[in-house]
């Protein structure tokens, strides 16, 4: 059994761009400290082998303080570090990983081929490829290449079940038949959980950190332990900001209140506020009373104006007829009740005019 912490995608020197000057360069020191985080993580949880699949660096432009960070905070790691280059940082005589002397304890597969690095001190045969440019097809698999006795690992960058992508397409047949305990994948910046194919288990840990509004929420990597037939491996929330969407109904409320109650708890993170329901609000003024609730804020206004909720009741429409019969029972109904049917309006009219509330 070999225990380990798989990432992918850190995205190094990212450039941030939607974010204001000052705070893209925060971002992007951020995102250098990174490794040193994830490998911190890695020694204090007894890590042996820490698999990093892909796309370390956001692109060949690449700052040498980056590098050198990488490489510095990886040396520190107590076990084996194994890295498949993807398409973002391709493997070549200019590409990131040529700038620098990489420790010792770091393999970087440099070829787009199969290739086999057996650590016999932890048990487990560990198999991988690079990207050697930007786009790379199907990768050969001879079926039960990986057959062994001991624990059988692919560290590798591509899209699985997608044939027709120029980013490596790695078939689920392949996997099956390939004699693999566990696939660490990367490419896709959203985490997979641990999938199955055939008796073979495969997972893309994600991101660990959000870089805009496309890749929102809790990010980070997967941790734990592989061995012949069982992988128990569990996602662990990494990210230092998040991105955020957060939509929050102001109908009959105060606005601003209504903000503030859905921003607690995201003084770190990256905040779009989305008021929506019926009203008016003046969206740059309680965007400037909410700038302390978040690292970053934005709030845009979907508010419609108040509507009659009754004011096609009685006629002879399918509308008329569902209003007329809610206004009879609103009429019965006491103050309680007829919030619940109100509400119950709102959702039938946005219904039939195939709208969000």
């Amino acid at each position: 059994m070999v225990k380990l912490l798989h990432a992918a995608d850190l995205h190094l020197d990212s450039p941030f761009a939607s974010l204001g000057e000052e705070k893209a360069r925060l971002r992007r020191q951020e995102s250098r400290e990174l490794p040193q985080r994830l490998v911190a993580y890695a020694n204090d949880h007894g890590a042996q082998l820490l698999l990093l699949s892909g796309d370390l660096f956001d692109g060949q432009e690449t700052y040498s303080q980056t590098v050198e960070m990488l490489a510095h905070a990886l040396g520190q790691f107590r076990g084996q570090v194994v890295i498949a280059p993807g398409n973002h940082d391709p493997y070549h005589s200019r590409s990131p990983y040529s700038a620098v002397l990489w420790p010792s304890n770091v393999h970087i597969f440099r070829e787009n081929r199969l290739e086999k690095l057996e650590l016999p001190q932890y048990g487990c045969t560990v198999w991988g490829a690079a990207f050697t440019d930007a786009s790379c097809g199907e990768l050969p698999m001879e079926p039960h290449f990986a057959a062994g006795d001991t624990v059988q690992i692919l560290v590798l960058h591509g899209d699985v079940d997608a044939p027709h992508s120029p980013y490596r397409p790695i078939r689920t047949s392949v996997l099956a038949e390939s004699g693999l305990d566990y696939a660490a994948l990367g490419h896709i910046h959203q985490c997979s959980g641990v999938q199955y194919a055939g008796k073979t288990a495969y997972a893309y840990p994600g991101c660990p950190e959000g870089r805009g509004f496309d890749e929102l929420d809790d990010k980070g990597f997967l941790f734990g332990e592989v061995d012949k037939g069982m992988v128990r491996l569990q996602f662990v929330p990494f990210a230092r900001r998040r991105y955020r969407k957060i939509s929050v109904d102001v109908t009959d409320r105060d606005p601003l209140t209504a903000a503030k109650e859905v921003l607690q708890g995201c003084e770190q993170d990256i905040c779009r506020i989305y008021l929506t329901g019926t009203g008016t609000a003046d969206e740059a003024a309680i965007e400037r009373q909410l700038v302390p609730l978040a690292w970053q804020l934005e709030v845009y206004s979907r508010l419609r104006e108040a509507e009659d909720l009754w004011l096609h009741c009685g006629e002879d429409s399918l509308r008329g007829l569902f209003l007329a019969d809610l206004r009879a029972k609103y009429e019965q109904a006491d103050e309680q009740e007829r919030v619940t049917i109100e509400q119950a309006v709102r959702f039938g009219l946005a219904a039939m005019d195939n709208r969000d509330m």
